[in-house]
């Protein structure tokens, strides 16, 4: 999660992508929790690497990892040369049973691994399989072939980022061969000529198809995932802090702690941050983060960052952090 999150601008210019939130919680809280899920065996340590985030990041990525029982650890990648060189940074974690994620996707999925097979790789059916890597097994589910981006069709699997080994060490020495003898492709270290070493030695890789995936890279993807998660993992806590005055909230919504809302119709899909006050509007299927101030907006489709001052308008926004319109 080293990289600078570009396609989610504003949003990311003061915290790392992986950090935004979906429906109450940040996208790499999701992601670990989901992977913890399918995981038959204890997840003993989760490594986060990263580029120069802050020490309060690194603070809260540890906390992440403790919250599910694992020990947290920050490795950092200064320099972008590729997704086999970033997984090289964590190589002190690369033994034992390993999944590797890249941390801008979410997915739902209803299955375990089978801790016996030499690896999965988690792929989804897509409409235009050209803008993504994509598998191709034989009769026994076998991957047999890694094929980047295809101009022709070979295959609609495409691989979705997430990727599990019953052997880290093997991982390790096929990236260690990369990096020091420099084989590189378009001028970076690639997972997947790794991927193919390790195939051509005689492991055995199986796809394991999620049943959602969920691009979290750009505003409207990310608002998109809101919904969706929303959907199908809804929040129930009780919503003691809020304080509602003659407004209205249609489910399914995450509303954090501390939130005003006065003369408002809020949902559904709508995410709202702590200590936001919102007031003479109405918002449907929106991202809308801390301590924020809202007024006389109808809003859809929006984004809109923590400590922003927002009146005004029917629009469909993208606001970062510490912004003031209207």
């Amino acid at each position: 999660m080293a990289g600078r999150g570009s396609r989610l601008r504003p949003h990311t210019l003061t915290v790392p992508k992986p950090l935004v939130p979906i429906a109450g919680k940040t996208i790499v809280q999701r992601l670990v929790e989901d992977i913890t899920r399918v995981c038959e065996q204890e997840v003993d340590e989760i490594a986060f690497i990263i580029g120069d985030f802050g020490k309060d990041v690194e603070t809260e990525l540890v906390q992440i990892a403790q919250g599910l029982n694992a020990k947290g650890t920050i490795y950092h990648q200064d320099e972008a040369l590729g997704t086999a060189h970033a997984i090289w940074c964590a190589k002190q974690a690369l033994q034992g049973p390993v999944i590797v994620a890249f941390a801008d996707t979410l997915f739902r999925a209803n299955f375990t691994i089978d801790s016996d097979k030499d690896g999965f790789i988690w792929v989804q059916k897509v409409e235009d399989p050209k803008a993504y890597g994509v598998i191709k097994m034989n009769s026994d589910e076998v991957i047999t072939d890694f094929i980047e981006k295809p101009q022709e069709f070979v295959s609609d699997l495409a691989i979705i980022g997430i990727y599990y080994f019953k052997d880290g060490g093997l991982l390790k020495d096929e990236i260690q061969h990369l990096i020091e003898n420099n084989i590189r492709e378009k001028g970076e270290f690639q997972l997947t000529n790794a991927l193919e070493s390790m195939k051509e030695k005689g492991l055995c890789f199986y796809p394991k198809e999620v049943d959602e995936w969920l691009d979290c890279g750009n505003p409207v993807a990310a608002v998109h995932a809101n919904k969706r998660v929303l959907e199908y993992a809804p929040n129930n806590e009780p919503r003691t802090s809020l304080k509602l005055e003659n407004s209205k909230i249609i489910e399914p919504c995450f509303i954090g702690e501390n939130v005003v809302l006065t003369n408002c119709t809020i949902g559904p899909h709508v995410s709202i941050g702590n200590e936001t006050q919102i007031q003479n509007s109405t918002i449907s299927n929106s991202i809308i983060q801390n301590q924020t101030v809202i007024e006389n907006a109808t809003l859809e489709d929006s984004m809109i960052g923590n400590h922003v001052a927002y009146s005004g308008g029917k629009n469909r926004v993208s606001i970062g952090d510490y912004s003031k319109i209207g």
